[in-house]
Formats: structure tokens, C-alpha cells, sequence
């Protein structure tokens, strides 16, 4: 068995080496270094995210996907560690093997949890702002605990679960096809109808988020007319979501899908499959930078969040403010009774 993945790591090194313009380990590295730097960063933004939410009631449908989006960040944000950790060269082949039977799994379903939540973070703006009147369904709080719940319960059912299942052989190898070496003939093919489910999910959600804002642009602009710059300014918050969902995912669904079919198809052409890998990483690292934005988005679009936000921080500070306040008195009370001391 050692034999046999001796092999076909050499196989897979001469492979690489035919396409000399290309470094994966390089780039490993690079997007390794690039999460660890980002982990701390997105740990305090949706620590003190977290912090606020769990002090707000869920009043409003969008609090309810607010919470949802917080918790796939948050998991996101967790699993970031030790994802970045197994791209490294000095990694073990055990935690290689973990991260794509479990991390990496759990990572990509949280990644697209996000993305559901966001497309119906967006009807939500639409139902608020074009028909805020109505006795529509997309408004009540129960149809988005219920939306919620659907987006969890089928994503994790339908894709990480048969996953995991079907990652269960020996790793054959140890080179950056040591994922797809641990896959059963049916978690190859199970995989690449993953990967069309979620690219179709992403463009279907943009879709719709693009006729949400269609819509919402055309009420904005009638609002402008009737009630002047000062609402328009308001409701142009709401088009983060679009410019985020673009910049964040965009790129690495467009390489997603021609990288999974050189992939499992095991490419004849090195050179694309190291530029497909290239342009995978790189683009899933700036996908993930989406936790990051998260946090900040919710101070726009939420105006429950922000005013709770200030009031604990306005609080924290306040409690700061008379802590150093008690050590100052407690530091000249000891001073005092030195002084007294001496004087005697």
C-alpha cells in the first residue's frame, strides 16, 4: 500500500512539474498565512456579533436571518484554524484526512448557508420596502424560523452527511488529491453534482436577488421623488448585500466548476488543473473574507442591532471608565497611607 502511494505521489509530481509556471505550494502557503491572518480579525468581529445578537429578542424576520447568518460565520470562523492549517507543507497526512472527511465539508455547507440566508435576507428587504403594507407571508416571523430551519436541515442532510459517508477510503495519496483519493467511486461522482447543486444555487440566489433590487430600486426612486434624498440615502443601505454576494462569491463560482470537472475527470492537462487549482484557492479565500463582511453589514441594514450595539458598548465603557476610576482611588489610598507612614 506505501508502494502504491509512493507511485502515484511521483505520478502526480511529474505531472506538476511539466507546468513550471505554476506553484501550489506556494500558493498554499500564501492563502494558509492570508485565513491566519484573517482568524483573529473575523473571530472578534463575530464574537462581539454573537454578543450583541444574544441581547437582542428576534422580533423581526430579518433579526431571525441575521441570527442564522451569524451562526455560519461563526462556524465558519471556528473551523478557519484548522483548515488553514492542513494546506500547510509540514501538515500531517491525519489532519489532511480530517479536514476533508469533516472541516472542509462543514466549511463549504456553512459558506453556502450564508448564502441562502443572504438571498432570503434580500426578499426580506423586498417584502419590507416594495409591499410593506401587505399581508404577505415572506413578512411573518414563524414562515422565517420555518425558512431558516430548511435552509440547515436540507443542506446538511443532502450534502455533508453523504459526504462524509462517501469519504471513508484509504488515502491512496499525498498530494493535494489526497481529498478525492479518499472518495468511493459514487463520492466522486456524488461530489460533482455537489459542486453543480451549489454553483446552481449561487446563481439562482443572485438572480433573485437581482429582481429583488430591481424592484426595490424602482420603489427607491419613487420614494425619492416624493419624500426627498434623506430616505433614498436610507434605503441605498440595503444594496450592500448585492455588492457583497458579487465581490465575495462571484469569482469562485465562475472557477468552481471548470476545477471540479478537471478534478474528477483527472485532467490530461496538468497545466489546467494547476491553474484551476490556483484560481480556486485563491478565489475561496476571498469568498471567505465574506465573514468578515457579515459583521459590518449587520450595523447598516439592522437598526435593532446598531442601537443595541452602542448601548452595550456605551455600557462597557461606562463600567471601564469606573473600574480605572476604583484602582486610581485604591492606588491614592495606598500612597496616602504610606505618606502617613513616613510622616511618622
Amino acid at each position: 500500500t506505501n508502494a502504491s502511494i509512493l507511485m502515484m505521489s511521483n505520478s502526480t509530481a511529474n505531472l506538476s512539474s511539466d507546468c513550471a509556471s505554476s506553484s501550489p505550494v506556494t500558493v498554499h502557503v500564501v492563502v494558509s498565512y492570508l485565513s491566519f491572518f484573517m482568524f483573529p480579525i473575523a473571530l472578534i468581529l463575530n464574537v462581539v456579533a454573537s454578543w450583541v445578537s444574544l441581547h437582542l429578542p428576534s422580533t423581526s424576520t430579518f433579526i431571525v436571518y441575521l441570527k442564522n447568518l451569524l451562526a455560519a460565520d461563526l462556524l465558519m470562523t471556528l473551523m478557519l484554524p484548522l483548515k488553514a492549517a492542513s494546506m500547510l507543507p509540514s501538515a500531517t497526512t491525519e489532519l489532511r484526512v480530517f479536514h476533508c472527511r469533516y472541516i472542509g465539508v462543514v466549511f463549504y455547507n456553512c459558506l453556502y448557508t450564508s448564502i441562502a440566508l443572504m438571498g432570503l435576507i434580500s426578499l426580506d428587504r423586498f417584502f419590507k420596502i416594495v409591499k410593506p403594507c401587505g399581508k404577505v407571508l415572506g413578512q411573518n416571523k414563524k414562515f422565517s424560523v420555518i425558512m431558516s430551519s430548511l435552509v440547515w436541515v436540507v443542506l446538511f442532510g443532502s450534502t455533508v452527511i453523504p459526504t462524509i459517508v462517501l469519504t471513508n477510503q484509504y488515502p491512496t495519496t499525498i498530494t493535494d488529491d489526497l481529498c478525492m483519493s479518499l472518495k468511493t467511486p459514487a463520492g466522486r461522482t456524488f461530489h460533482k453534482y455537489v459542486v453543480l447543486f451549489m454553483d446552481f444555487l449561487f446563481w439562482f440566489v443572485c438572480i433573485l436577488i437581482v429582481f429583488c433590487y430591481i424592484c426595490i430600486t424602482l420603489k427607491v426612486l419613487q420614494s425619492f421623488r416624493n419624500s426627498g434624498s434623506r430616505k433614498q440615502k436610507i434605503k441605498l443601505r440595503v444594496f450592500l448585500v448585492i455588492i457583497v454576494l458579487f465581490v465575495s462569491f462571484g469569482p469562485y463560482h465562475i472557477c468552481r466548476i471548470p476545477y471540479t470537472f478537471y478534478q474528477v475527470n483527472y485532467s490530461s492537462s496538468p497545466c489546467s488543473l494547476e491553474l484551476g487549482k490556483f484560481a480556486k484557492e485563491v478565489t475561496l479565500w476571498l469568498a471567505t473574507t465574506n465573514i468578515c463582511m457579515d459583521p459590518l453589514l449587520y450595523v447598516f441594514l439592522c437598526r435593532e442591532f446598531k442601537e443595541k450595539l452602542m448601548y452595550m458598548m456605551t455600557n462597557v465603557t461606562i463600567s471601564l471608565k469606573a473600574a480605572s476610576a476604583a484602582v486610581k482611588r485604591m492606588q491614592k489610598g495606598v500612597q496616602n497611607k504610606q505618606d502617613d507612614k513616613l510622616c511618622v
